[in-house]
Parts: structure tokens; C-alpha cells; sequence
């Protein structure tokens, strides 16, 4: 009897933190539009959360459990207006967007603002979105607050993710919130004048997430799948608040046609695979048709020049492609040239040079890698000694490319990496 009552309380409890996970964003943007304020809303949706595990662990999952935990959030916003004396102001505020300004706050009129603002909630997330990666928050903090706020982690979720302690994720969020009051950040979405930059900001958070997940930049594992697809489902709602937007697209299709290969890029033992070795078969047809799908219609609305979109267009390149022998390189280098015009950046360029060495030959690669080895942007970098030690090793100078197998293995703090890169080192010693 204890065991099966243990097994429903876990059934219950994976299910309350499955809805959460997805109606968490909804219920923080809905709660936040009353309280103008996203520390509250947070505040109030997690005591919704709490009586959610309070009830439905004792009286079962409702029908609807996204309406019940946003009409629990509501109600509790409600009374903390009323418990602060700010149902005035409260009201002076909502009343002018619903042209009712001598109505006072009560259930009836709370429940009439939603039904009037039922499709308002692509909106509210559009404002928490642009809330949580407002620029006066560092990029770390951004990171954090979007996870925790818009992907329904836990800290201890982000902080295991990042391989970050809990602590320190803990104190990002709060000081992030307190950034935010402090500078009195509106939730609100941005005016034009400054809507590209904010966007870019918002990109910018999502992207970083992605890469994470699909290249950990530390830890035993080379990918983390789930912050893959955290990223995935962020970007994809965005491109649906947000339809006329080119580089949104762009970096949906950029995400969707790097995602469709993650089944491929490790082994049975979990270490990587590269792009040329890998099974193509295991790559997921249907977020490559995705993918091409969202490039076309960044390339429709004018933004094939855009950063993500030459980026998904260089993914397409190799999704178009049967085998790694059809890839189309000298094609390849062509996108890569374009993408230093508009986003020239060290890394773009030793990129550019591993497509080089694939149309050209590694010589020709090698020289731009060599005039590489003097960025300050790449001192610490792994994967130029790392580009570098395979191209010396294609042009049969073994020892030189040996040592910086090593070297480059010594920087790299991702321990597949390290070992992937240990491993060429050796192959060389035979």
C-alpha cells in the first residue's frame, strides 16, 4: 500500500513539474502584465506551483492544470495588490487599457480582463522575453534569468547545466531581478527606435543556450541535449511572436538544422563523431525540413545577408548533401566570405579556413590559421592548435602536428574534447 501511494505521489509530482516546465513562461508573463513587475510574478507563480503540489497531490491533476495553475497565480496577484494598498493604482493602470477606469479590482473584473486579454498572451511573452535579455543585465545573468523565467528550470537545473554552483546561479537571478527594478526596466515590449538592438540581445541569450547544449564548453559530455531543445522551443516561439522578423528565422533554421544531426555527432560511448565520419543517416529529416523551411522564409523577408541566416545557409549546405563527399565547399567558402563582411570575428575566419582546406587543399588553409596564431581573441582557444594540428598532419608534418594536438588538448576544458584531441596526437605516434 505505502509503495503503490509512493508511486502515485512521483507520478504526481512528474506531472506537476512537466506542466510546469511548459505553462511556467505563460504564467509569469500573464501575472506580470498585472503586477508590472517580474520578480512578483515569478514570486507569485511559484507559491501557484506550491499549492499546486498541495492539491493536486491530494485531490489529483485537474483537466486543464495550465488554467488552474494561472488562475491560482492570478488570484494571488489579486491579493497581493490588495494586501499592499495597490489596487488603486493597480486598477487606474488596467482600467485605461480596457477604457474603465471607475471600476473597482474584484474577482469579476479580474475575470473579464482575462477574457478581454485572452489573446494578449503572445504578447505578455514577448515582453518577458524582451524583460529577462534587456542589456542592463550581463549576458550571464541573461542566460540565467531566461532559463528560469521563460524554460521553467529549477537553479539547480541551470546550474547543472552550466556546471556552475547553485549558489552562484541562486545570486545571478537575484541580482538580475534587482537590476531590473533598479533600473526600473518597463515589462513592456521595446519602442522602435530600439527594437533591433533589444532583439539582438534576445538572440544573442537563445543562441548562447543552444551552443551550450550542443558543444559543452566543459564537463564529461560533449553535447547537453536538453539545453538543445530549451533553446529550440524559445526560438520557436519567438518566430511566432515575432513573423516578419528575418534573423529570428534565421536563427531558428540555423538551430533546427544543427539539432537534426545531434543523434550522429557521438558514438555508442558518447564520444564525438565529426561532420565527415558521421552517419547521415541518423541525421532527423524532419528538423532539416524544418530548417530549410525557416532559411527560406528568413530569405523571403529580405535577410539573407543576415548573421544566423548565412550561418543556417552554411548548415544547409552540408544537410543538402548525400555523403560528406558531396558536400559543395567551394560554395562553402563563398557563404564564409560573406559572413566576414558582415560579421568578421576571428573564429569566423578559422572556420572559413577548415572550408578552405576542404576546396583548396590544407596549405592554403594553413596560411590563414598561422596568421591566426597572433589574435588575442584565439590565446586560449582549443580548436585553433586543434585546426592547426590537422592540417600539418594532412601536409605530412607529423611532429609539429603532434605537439599541437597537445596543446590543444592542455586548453580544451570539455573532457571528450580533451580526449578526442589526445587521441589524434596518438594516432600520430604510430
Amino acid at each position: 500500500m505505502s509503495a503503490a501511494f509512493d508511486e502515485r505521489e512521483a507520478a504526481t509530482r512528474r506531472t506537476i513539474d512537466a506542466v510546469w516546465r511548459i505553462e511556467a513562461a505563460k504564467v509569469i508573463a500573464s501575472v506580470a502584465r498585472v503586477v508590472r513587475d517580474v520578480a512578483l510574478a515569478e514570486e507569485l507563480a511559484q507559491d501557484a506551483f506550491v499549492a499546486a503540489l498541495e492539491h493536486w497531490s491530494r485531490e489529483g491533476v485537474p483537466d486543464k492544470p495550465g488554467a488552474w495553475l494561472m488562475t491560482t497565480a492570478k488570484n494571488k496577484a489579486l491579493d497581493r495588490l490588495r494586501q499592499h494598498a495597490l489596487h488603486a493604482r493597480k486598477h487606474e493602470e488596467l482600467g485605461r487599457d480596457l477604457d474603465a477606469q471607475e471600476r473597482h479590482i474584484t474577482p469579476d473584473f479580474v475575470d473579464a480582463l482575462d477574457a478581454a486579454r485572452e489573446d494578449d498572451i503572445g504578447d505578455d511573452l514577448l515582453r518577458l522575453l524582451f524583460t529577462a535579455c534587456h542589456p542592463v543585465l550581463s549576458l550571464d545573468a541573461r542566460v540565467a534569468l531566461t532559463l528560469r523565467l521563460l524554460g521553467g528550470l529549477t537553479t539547480d537545473e541551470i546550474a547543472r547545466a552550466f556546471l556552475v554552483p547553485e549558489p552562484t546561479i541562486a545570486q545571478r537571478i537575484v541580482r538580475a531581478k534587482r537590476t531590473l527594478s533598479a533600473a526600473r526596466v518597463a515589462f513592456e515590449a521595446p519602442k522602435a527606435d530600439e527594437r533591433a538592438a533589444r532583439l539582438a540581445s534576445v538572440l544573442e541569450v537563445v543562441y548562447l543556450i543552444f551552443n551550450e547544449g550542443y558543444s559543452a564548453t566543459a564537463g564529461a559530455d560533449w553535447m547537453r541535449p536538453a539545453l538543445c531543445d530549451d533553446a529550440l522551443r524559445l526560438g520557436r516561439i519567438l518566430a511566432e511572436l515575432t513573423p516578419e522578423d528575418s534573423e529570428v528565422h534565421g536563427l531558428v533554421a540555423l538551430m533546427e538544422i544543427q539539432a537534426s544531426r545531434m543523434k550522429a555527432r557521438v558514438d555508442a560511448d558518447g564520444r564525438p563523431v565529426l561532420l565527415p565520419d558521421q552517419d547521415r543517416s541518423r541525421w532527423d529529416p524532419l528538423l532539416i525540413q524544418r530548417g530549410l523551411a525557416a532559411l527560406k522564409r528568413a530569405e523571403s523577408l529580405g535577410g539573407a545577408r543576415g548573421v544566423y541566416a548565412l550561418q543556417a545557409a552554411l548548415a544547409a549546405c552540408h544537410a543538402r548533401a548525400p555523403t560528406a563527399a558531396d558536400t559543395d565547399w567551394p560554395m562553402i567558402v563563398a557563404i564564409y566570405d560573406v559572413l566576414m563582411q558582415v560579421a568578421p570575428t576571428p573564429v569566423v575566419e578559422l572556420n572559413r579556413a577548415v572550408a578552405v582546406s576542404m576546396a583548396f587543399g590544407p596549405q592554403a588553409a594553413l596560411d590563414i590559421v598561422d596568421r591566426l596564431r597572433d589574435e588575442n581573441a584565439l590565446r586560449n582557444y582549443h580548436w585553433l592548435p586543434g585546426v592547426r594540428a590537422d592540417l600539418l598532419a594532412r601536409v605530412g608534418r607529423k611532429d609539429e602536428a603532434r605537439e599541437e594536438f597537445l596543446r590543444a588538448a592542455e586548453l580544451a576544458r570539455n573532457a571528450r574534447e580533451r580526449e578526442f584531441l589526445l587521441g589524434r596526437a596518438g594516432e600520430l605516434d604510430r
